[in-house]
């Protein structure tokens, strides 16, 4: 058994927990019930992948692994959905990179941003950013704009998991090196990404702690990082993906 009272042997046993932590998220105040739409959208597009992860797409977790080695600043984003689904995954990941973890929401208030920092650092983050909101975002609008600006700000490579398509854009027109993880290829923010990892956060951000850790363990060198992120087509890993979604052929 794990937090919910399903065996591990049940075959939807990992929708079920996806669902329980979505639930759950919204309980403690965590997640927006927009949350949970997104999750059904999301949890359609795992079930046509066959819910695993395509060859191309740990193809691209290993690319978005030697950006994140290579970075001066890297920052993971982390909304409402993330901070529910794998909070402790996410700090693992930014342990693994050496990484600041920052808040960002669509549906921002201050109780929901303490809540989610509160949340992550009962999950091991010493430190999450966020909550200051003194820099804003180029060309949006809405309250996903507002990024601390020693965190995402003046970051050079972020993780956006589950992002919006517009701030995806923002983003890349900030010319950042974007990660998207998103289990639809033709969307907005897997279009523009410099990696777009096509497969389930929940398998995704550990998937990219374990290659980081694989190439540090290695002793990968600048050289060979910058040939693994040299060597990466965006195109052809979304390509792939969405074969994979019409035809089951990856």
């Amino acid at each position: 058994m794990s937090d919910i009272e399903i065996p591990e042997s049940h075959p939807r046993y990992q929708s079920l927990l996806t669902r329980h932590r979505i639930e759950e998220g919204v309980e403690k105040g965590i997640t927006s019930r927009q949350g949970l739409i997104a999750q059904g959208r999301g949890e359609a597009f795992d079930y046509l992948l066959g819910e695993r992860t395509l060859p191309s797409s740990d193809e691209a977790t290993r690319a978005a692994a030697a950006h994140l080695l290579l970075a001066d600043q890297p920052v993971i984003s982390v909304n409402g959905n993330v901070a529910a689904l794998c909070p402790g995954e996410v700090v693992d990941l930014a342990a693994a990179v050496d990484a600041d973890i920052e808040v960002n929401l669509f549906n921002r208030t201050d109780e929901r941003m303490r809540a989610i920092a509160a949340h992550l650092r009962d999950h091991g983050a010493d430190e999450v950013k966020g909550l200051t909101g003194d820099g804003r975002i180029p060309g949006i609008d809405h309250e996903r704009a507002k990024v601390d600006a020693d965190g995402i700000g003046s970051a050079d490579v972020v993780v956006v998991p589950l992002e919006d398509g517009d701030r995806a854009e923002a983003l890349g027109a900030m010319d950042k090196v974007e990660i998207v993880v998103d289990l639809n290829p033709m969307s907005r923010s897997a279009q523009v990404a410099t990696v777009p990892i096509v497969d389930n956060i929940m398998r995704a951000v550990p998937n990219i702690a374990a290659h980081a850790r694989d190439l540090r363990g290695s002793g990968a060198t600048r050289e060979e990082l910058e040939t693994i992120v040299a060597d990466f087509d965006a195109d052809a890993a979304l390509d792939a993906a969405e074969r994979a979604i019409r035809a089951g052929d990856e």
